[in-house]
């Protein structure tokens, strides 16, 4: 468009362009210069031939910068990313004109005194640098400056809070020495600012940006220690702020930090008081475990294509699991009871029951990837691994072998685990714990006095081990009793203790009478009297207390009695002992255990009340990235809270597991996707088409994981889609179609003819066009799923069964798309020729005579763009082809001119016609 042309001024059709440009480019009527402003792109375009016209343009542009409206100012600043476009197209001829004339205008325009002129100025910078259209060294010299300047500490608080964001927004964009140059420092300032909140709040909204922009080994030198500040910042928006960015701060991180400093002020963000930051924590916590994730470790990798692949463990430490693997004690053999879960052989560490001394342990340290350096640190999380240990596995991390228990101490003691299982010889509390002070030997005594008394064995022996236990335990109370006021814990500490003190008095008191021969219970089978349920009730009550009394004396720390053992964890999430079996199958060492302790609850209703309402939405949306972070052994650990959230009351929960099933089902692989998803999904199955959807969408993609046998168990329940809550939802029906289509390839053919063509053909006949159509390509799909795999017998009663449905049918539809599925036939070439010819090709070319002219037009696309562009009617000699000419000649001279049109239409053209378009669209 001319600049004439645009501006339309009667009467100065005879001035020269570029002065009737200017002079009412400072009109003094402002609507005037503002239509200068929005055509400022098209006035560069009329002058482009010219250099010298160009740059006269140009200096315009400038002057007109400095008009005093604003609102010139702002259509001038609007005009500046199009602009830059276009001289970026044209860079041979313009190389420099943007970044002298242009830049220094967008930059100005950060300091103007208008709030609109400043906000366009920002939105324009931050398009030009997402748009990569400024040079590095314009960035570095002319908008870095104006940038450092507005933030400094001096500035205006309005222009320091604008500044920040865009820093912020400018990191992503520079390479990584020029950030940790030129705006690191000035970002860990205002990171600290006192003055201003908005400004601390935008810092730790973008902390992870920033994180990623300058790498880990900076972000680990200055930014984790600003994280923490703000982490810790007094007003809740800035917690709150860190922990949504928290997963990106997580994943410029060492491992060794990320699980020794980010997860315990992760768990301190989880029980903030504010309810805001508690619910932002639990929303990021599923991601933020989700950076945990090695496949070395876990088995389990991402391929560049996006797929879930597995890799075969590491050895050593990270050694491949192994299934009911022998203990490495040559102490005995394992027992047929002892489970046969996954496993993770600790070949590195101390075997529990033998002789190896509790120094070991600092060995077994040295092989951990979160080895801890800060003594202080290192008690804090050991503080929060002991809350979670069960009382159980606490104790028998220490314990003797299984025959040194005392047998009358638990009924199910010996069913409890296989002591020499790598199960029993790991647990987290011993992994990551800086080395205890060996008390095995009190512990032996402390638990023989209790034990069972082999022939032979002296009662004042017993008595002096019994009183060398109430000693020990009487020592330990006398170091607990100066802080039981202060912490509860260890008030809870004390009272076990003393329970156990009382019955090892009753037990030093009963001793004498009890006889050798005794059974598994410590007391006769044969005395039906109410002394043996006393005795049995007292013998259960010291087996707990002996276990609680094992954790506490193994927890406590000479001269430090309680750090040891205090609950980093809310009270109200403490448990009361549970078997060992139930409790060991809580525990993992590929991330730190009190975060999966905290996602795990997150399915507690308790969480709903007093966090968020959609916690468990966020606990199942995050549940596949913490499967397999996790890897498939350590299942068990994600077992429990899946089911409950299968069985969740809100469809919200359901349907989102729904939607995930199959992705954790490649995660789990066939053996427990059979064992615990088959049941979930049969669930999802039957319930709200909400549900169903997720599990219709990737329906394929699940099947496809199952074994053949299983597989074919669906057969009869994918006729059961079909039925929707609500008959308008045509979509569900619709995506049923599209499964169906790939679905073919995980049945045999007499299935696909028993179950599958039958949905096929109720599909056919929906109401909705788009299903039909859909349907359509299924029978297409079908047919080449008989004939490919040579079943002809098939194939010909399916055929017949279409003609009879479709060509032969009272509706025009039903003979239109007869028409359509012999084009997919012939197009796909899914029915061998012979075939077609005999059975398809009379019926389809008696639809020339159809009185509906819908019909006619299919059959001549048919004819003419499909059939006749086969080799096979190409042939001169092809006896049908005369029959097929005759055909397409009726149809050309149809009284229907889109009939017609399709008959004469040329398929050679019609490709010259498509690439002529392509070429112009181009």
């Amino acid at each position: 468009m001319r600049v004439t042309a645009f501006l339309d001024i009667p009467g100065q059709d005879n001035l020269p362009p570029l002065t009737l440009l200017e002079k009412y480019a400072f009109s003094d009527n402002i609507f005037n210069r503002q239509i200068i402003a929005r055509g400022l792109l098209d006035i560069f375009r009329d002058f482009s031939n010219n250099e010298d016209d160009f740059l006269t343009v140009m200096e315009i542009v400038v002057r007109l910068s400095e008009d005093a409206e604003p609102t010139v100012r702002t259509e001038l600043m609007e005009q500046i990313p199009p602009i830059a476009i276009f001289l970026q197209e044209n860079r041979s001829n313009f190389p420099l004109m943007f970044s002298e004339y242009l830049i220094p205008i967008v930059v100005r325009y950060l300091t103007d005194p208008n709030n609109q002129v400043r906000k366009s100025s920002q939105e324009v910078l931050l398009i030009l640098l997402e748009q990569d259209l400024i040079f590095q060294h314009d960035i570095e010299n002319k908008v870095c400056p104006i940038l450092l300047a507005l933030s400094a500490p001096d500035s205006d608080d309005e222009y320091k809070a604008e500044a920040v964001n865009i820093i912020c927004r400018l990191a992503s964009v520079l390479s990584k020495s020029t950030v940790e140059r030129l705006l690191l420092p000035r970002f860990c300032e205002l990171c600290g600012d006192g003055k201003l909140f908005q400004v601390r709040k935008v810092c730790a909204a973008n902390f992870g940006d920033i994180c990623h922009a300058v790498g880990q080994e900076a972000t680990e030198k200055f930014l984790i220690p600003k994280f923490f500040e703000l982490c810790s910042d007094n007003v809740w928006g800035m917690r709150k702020a860190c922990a949504e960015c928290f997963m990106a701060v997580s994943y410029s991180t060492s491992p060794e930090l990320r699980r020794t400093k980010l997860s315990p002020l992760f768990i301190r963000l989880i029980s903030d008081p504010c309810r805001w930051v508690r619910q932002a924590a639990f929303q990021s916590l599923g991601p933020f475990i989700s950076t945990f994730a090695n496949p070395s470790r876990a088995g389990l990798y991402i391929r560049e294509d996006g797929t879930l692949s597995i890799r075969p463990l590491a050895q050593g430490l990270d050694s491949t699991f192994t299934s009911g693997s022998s203990s490495a004690d040559s102490g005995g053999s394992t027992s047929s009871a002892c489970s046969t879960k996954p496993v993770q052989p600790q070949p590195d560490l101390p075997v529990e029951g033998t002789s190896a001394e509790t120094s070991n342990l600092s060995h077994a340290n040295s092989f951990s990837n979160g080895l801890m350096e800060n003594p202080m640190e290192d008690s804090v999380l050991a503080g929060a691994e002991l809350t979670r240990l069960s009382p159980e596995a606490s104790a028998f991390s220490k314990l003797p072998v299984i025959n040194d228990l005392p047998i009358h101490s638990h009924a199910g003691l010996s069913s409890w685990a296989c002591p020499k299982s790598p199960e029993d010889v790991f647990n987290n509390f011993l992994y990551w714990r800086t080395p205890l002070p060996d008390i095995s030997k009190d512990l032996e005594l402390l638990l023989s006095e209790a034990g069972p008394q082999e022939e032979g064995c002296s009662g004042p022996e017993t008595v002096h081990n019994s009183c060398v236990a109430r000693n020990e335990i009487q020592k330990v109370l006398d170091s607990l009793q100066e802080h039981m006021m202060n912490d509860p814990d260890v008030q809870a500490q004390v009272q076990v203790l003393s329970a156990a003190l009382r019955a090892a008095q009753l037990d030093s008191v009963n001793e004498p009478e009890r006889k050798p021969t005794e059974g598994l219970n410590g007391v006769s089978l044969s005395d039906p009297s109410p002394a043996s349920d006393n005795q049995m009730a007292l013998s259960a009550s010291s087996s707990q207390n002996e276990l609680s009394v094992a954790r506490i004396l193994q927890s406590t720390e000479p001269g430090e009695p309680s750090e040891g053992t205090r609950d980093r964890s809310e009270p109200g999430q403490r448990h009361e002992p549970t078997p060992l079996e139930k409790n060991k199958s809580k525990f993992q060492d590929i991330i730190p255990q009190p975060l999966l302790d905290q996602y795990v609850s997150m399915t507690d209703p308790a969480r709903a009340q007093t966090v968020d309402t959609d916690i468990a939405k966020h606990c199942a949306y995050s549940l596949p990235g913490v499967a397999l972070t996790l890897g498939r052994q350590n299942w068990h650990c994600l077992k429990d809270t899946y089911e409950t959230l299968a069985s969740d009351v809100q469809w919200k929960v359901r349907r989102t597991l729904a939607f995930s099933i199959h992705e954790l089902a490649v995660i789990l692989g066939d053996q427990l996707t059979a064992a615990d998803l088959v049941p979930i999904f049969n669930g999802f199955l039957k319930d709200l088409d909400e549900v169903r959807i997720g599990v219709l969408k990737h329906l394929y993609d699940f099947l496809k994981l199952l074994h053949e046998d299983k597989r074919r168990e669906y057969l009869y329940q994918l006729q059961e889609f079909i039925v929707t809550d609500n008959s308008r939802n045509w979509r569900f029906r619709y995506e049923l179609a599209e499964q169906l289509i790939l679905i073919l390839e995980l049945y045999n053919p007499n299935d696909v003819h028993d179950y599958l063509m039958h949905i096929a053909l109720k599909l056919c006949a929906d109401k909705v066009s788009e299903v039909r159509w859909i349907s359509f390509k299924l029978v297409v799909a079908i047919l080449q799923k008989f004939y490919s795999n040579r079943e002809n017998v098939l194939g010909l009663n399916f055929i017949q069964e279409l003609v009879v449905r479709f060509r032969h049918c009272s509706k025009w539809v039903g003979r239109q798309a007869f028409a359509f599925i012999c084009q997919g036939v012939v197009s796909e070439g899914c029915v061998p020729v012979e075939q077609f010819v005999e059975h398809l090709l009379p019926s389809l070319l008696s639809l020339a005579s159809d009185p509906v002219p819908n019909v006619r037009v299919l059959l001549a696309k048919a004819l003419r763009q499909t059939l006749l562009e086969k080799a096979y009617f190409r042939n001169a000699g092809n006896p049908h082809l005369e029959v097929v000419e005759e055909t397409v000649l009726a149809l050309q001279s149809d009284r229907d001119q889109d009939v017609s049109f399709f008959a004469t239409l040329e398929p050679q053209r019609r490709n010259l016609m498509d690439i002529t378009v392509l070429e112009k669209q181009h």
